[in-house]
């Protein structure tokens, strides 16, 4: 793809099968469907492999900025309270969630002969760029193999939770959380600060190399005008629609089915087995977590959820779940696995190497 007619022409290309994409899943009324629809056709039309396709970075980032936006508006004093009073729980959970995987591929490991290191950091739950990072930073281990668990993992999570999430088991009675009140629903003049640091903030995050910068940039800056008492704007459905879109477009885009189904059948089986395992578990852990917290099912479930905190707070927000709580579970997650895991990964591996020597 040299000229730039020909990224136009697959950039609109792409968007169209987007749309219509959205629309399908709209019509029967199927969960996320603005998330989930894009995401398949875009998917499927890559799979077909008969169409040149193209999506920018930089969309993927405008979604995010929205969805950070939308996320830091429900980081009200009192949510921040709640959170702080969560504190101890939120550490708690990550490290039952960590030594979980743990458990998981060292049962893998053993059952299928395969390499404990590369199983273990194909099985967290982390971002996929990061973990497929490490694993190339890690002597002895297979980083397409780790590509193969990570993906896996990211796909079923992606159209297995929206559809548990919305069922009429875990669905709550609580109204979505995205610091709605009934006199800021108009976008000016508010939007006019917002937006800006948003931005900002957002490029600061990716400068600094924070986890995910072009989302957890525009909640942190948001939250904290939002608890100084400086409400934004909530911004139209329509918007978030679009957001969804094109977060939706570029995360089918991001998967190559052809490519995970040549790595092998076998290894593929036990990737998928180790990601249903993975789902089970933090299922049982998000109903533990709402039962011993006043929060509800669906909320306690998508905190636990061992998805990308920027699909975890779209489905929460379609299923009415306390927003704040679910960004603040999983946006400490996603820190201590980037920042603290490898060097924990790195120091257990080393361990291991002069036990087994």
């Amino acid at each position: 793809m040299n000229s730039s007619s020909e990224k136009l022409k697959s950039f609109i290309l792409t968007f169209l099968a987007a749309l219509v994409g959205g629309l399908i899943f709209r019509l029967p009324g199927l969960p996320v469907p603005w998330l989930l629809g894009p995401m398949t056709a875009v998917l499927a039309c890559s799979a077909y492999g008969k169409f040149q396709l193209f999506w920018p970075s930089w969309v993927r980032d405008t979604a995010l900025i929205i969805l950070g936006y939308s996320i830091g508006l429900s980081f009200t004093k009192e949510a921040l309270s709640q959170i702080i009073s969560h504190f101890p729980s939120i550490i708690l959970m990550t490290l039952l969630l960590i030594g979980y995987c743990t458990i998981i591929a060292f049962g893998i490991a053993k059952v299928s002969g395969l390499d404990y290191r590369t199983v273990l950091i194909g099985s967290i739950p982390g971002g996929l760029s990061q973990m497929i990072a490490l694993s190339e930073e890690v002597d002895g281990t297979d980083s397409a193999a780790v590509t193969v668990f990570q993906v896996s993992r990211l796909l079923l999570i992606i159209f297995i939770v929206p559809f548990f999430a919305l069922s009429a088991f875990l669905r709550g009675t609580e109204a979505a959380n995205l610091g709605k009140t009934a006199e800021n629903t108009v976008l000016v003049p508010e939007i006019f600060l917002f937006a800006p640091l948003a931005i900002l903030f957002a490029i600061l995050g990716k400068k600094i190399k924070m986890p995910t910068p072009f989302l957890t940039g525009p909640i942190l800056i948001t939250a904290a005008l939002t608890v100084a008492g400086i409400q934004g704007p909530v911004l139209p459905d329509a918007v978030m629609d679009i957001s969804q879109l094109l977060m939706g477009a570029y995360i089918g885009l991001m998967f190559n089915l052809s490519k995970l189904i040549k790595q092998g059948k076998q290894l593929l089986i036990w990737a998928v087995f180790s990601s249903m395992m993975l789902l089970a578990g933090a299922a049982v852990m998000g109903i533990l977590l709402s039962e011993t917290n006043p929060i509800s099912t669906i909320t306690g479930y998508l905190s636990m959820a061992p998805g990308g905190m920027d699909q975890m707070t779209i489905i929460a927000h379609e299923a009415g779940a306390d927003l704040s709580i679910v960004a603040g579970y999983q946006l400490f997650r996603i820190f201590f696995i980037v920042f603290a895991v490898p060097y924990l990964l790195r120091a257990m591996f080393r361990l291991m190497a002069k036990q087994h020597s």
